[in-house]
């Protein structure tokens, strides 16, 4: 469409819609010819401030000046937001021609602006929005991307595919996010965009799209607390994740997690625990090492002292034997902490047994002389070690022993 033809269609829809009622109005005047004049003169008439718009826009599209066309981009702006809710969707539309040709070679901080007005209503021009929400610049793009409803989700998938990271975590803050968007968002978003879908609790997610999810969270604690905590969190995709995570970030989920949610956490590590846990050589025979703890302990002496001299002398048996007895928990029980590859049961029962750092140590490094245990892993099982509470420490290997205790019941 022409400059010429779109003044024109723009004119005749101002008129029938703006002025019509203005007209009649006029006609009653007794046709009185000095009062049509009287009305016509007056310079607020809603009639001379029409022309004076037309006239504006007539000369804004032909001219290709910058800064008359912020003028009048701002003029009919303002109309269409004073007129918005009795527009129709034809009516929407003219404005929206006009809006478009005028945004055409226009400043950053003018197309801000209408992005920023625009972008809240639920009727704005819909090609318009389209425009703004594809702009290179994040500043004008992102008041549209995340609450426009004028958006479809095509729109917004194209969006994700090919704009900025800017672009994806604006996207990822919308009230209401579908599936098929946010496979989208999980696949190519950085971790600012992940982190925010993560603690979205309008995004829904498919399952190849948690699976992507608790991918990125297996090793960042905050991405993994925020997933742990939504309600649509199956538990089957919750033990996934459980089972991915580090140590560290098990820990934390367990930290920060509600009551009702350290339940389910709880129960899914005590699952993995155990489908973890491996058998390697022949069963040991402890008994000989219970008798002697047994003693130690009628005669005083076990105590966390006695406890490091075992592990630091490779004595295993006894070594479980006493850190069983320490935590009040059977040895076969503790002799399964000792062979899982995962440290996160062993620093949890040795915590609810208000042991040192320095005597963890020494355990993971005798535990099991067929696993080798990394720097990185022990560093790992520190921070673990110290961010964990005594207190939660105790509910959690309370909770163990209470399903290691059903279990053997069942």
């Amino acid at each position: 469409m022409d400059n010429y033809a779109l003044v024109c269609r723009w004119m005749s829809q101002f008129y029938i819609f703006k002025f019509t009622q203005p007209l009649r109005a006029v006609a009653r005047l007794n046709q009185r010819t000095k009062s049509v004049k009287k009305l016509l003169s007056r310079k607020d008439s809603p009639l001379i401030s029409a022309i004076s718009l037309i006239t504006e826009l007539e000369d804004a599209l032909n001219s290709g000046s910058s800064e008359k066309r912020v003028v009048t981009l701002r003029r009919v702006t303002d109309l269409f937001l004073n007129e918005a809710g009795r527009l129709n969707e034809q009516q929407i539309a003219v404005f929206d021609d006009v809006l478009v040709h005028l945004t055409q070679r226009i400043e950053l901080k003018a197309r801000v602006e209408l992005s920023t007005v625009l972008a809240p209503l639920p009727n704005a021009p819909i090609e318009v929005m389209r425009r703004l929400a594809n702009d290179d610049e994040i500043a004008v793009a992102h008041p549209v991307l995340t609450h426009s409803s004028r958006l479809t989700d095509s729109d917004l998938v194209e969006i994700a595919k090919s704009k900025s990271q800017g672009h994806l975590l604006a996207i990822s803050g919308r009230s209401s996010l579908s599936e098929v968007l946010t496979d989208v968002l999980v696949e190519r978003g950085d971790h600012n965009v992940v982190l925010r879908l993560a603690e979205n609790s309008g995004a829904r997610f498919s399952e190849p799209g948690f699976t992507t999810i608790i991918g990125s969270a297996a090793n960042d604690g905050l991405i993994a607390e925020k997933l742990a905590s939504r309600v649509d969190l199956p538990l089957p995709m919750l033990r996934q994740l459980l089972s991915r995570a580090t140590d560290m970030v098990s820990s934390r989920l367990l930290t920060f997690a509600s009551l009702e949610q350290r339940d389910q956490i709880q129960q899914a590590l005590m699952g993995i625990s155990n489908e973890m846990a491996r058998e390697a050589g022949k069963p040991r025979d402890f008994s000989a090492a219970e008798r002697l703890v047994q003693q130690l302990n009628n005669s005083g002496k076990l105590n966390e002292k006695a406890l490091v001299e075992f592990a630091t002398q490779h004595k295993y048996e006894e070594m479980t034997s006493a850190l069983a007895l320490l935590c009040g928990a059977p040895v076969e029980f503790i002799e399964r902490l000792m062979r899982n590859i995962h440290t996160l049961g062993l620093v949890i029962a040795c915590k609810s047994a208000k042991l040192s750092w320095a005597t963890v140590r020494e355990i993971l490094t005798t535990r099991y002389s067929h696993h080798s245990i990394s720097e990185q892993e022990l560093d790992e099982a520190k921070t673990t070690f110290l961010v964990l509470s005594q207190a939660s420490a105790q509910r959690t290997f309370r909770f163990m022993l209470v399903q290691e205790m059903a279990k053997k019941a069942a």
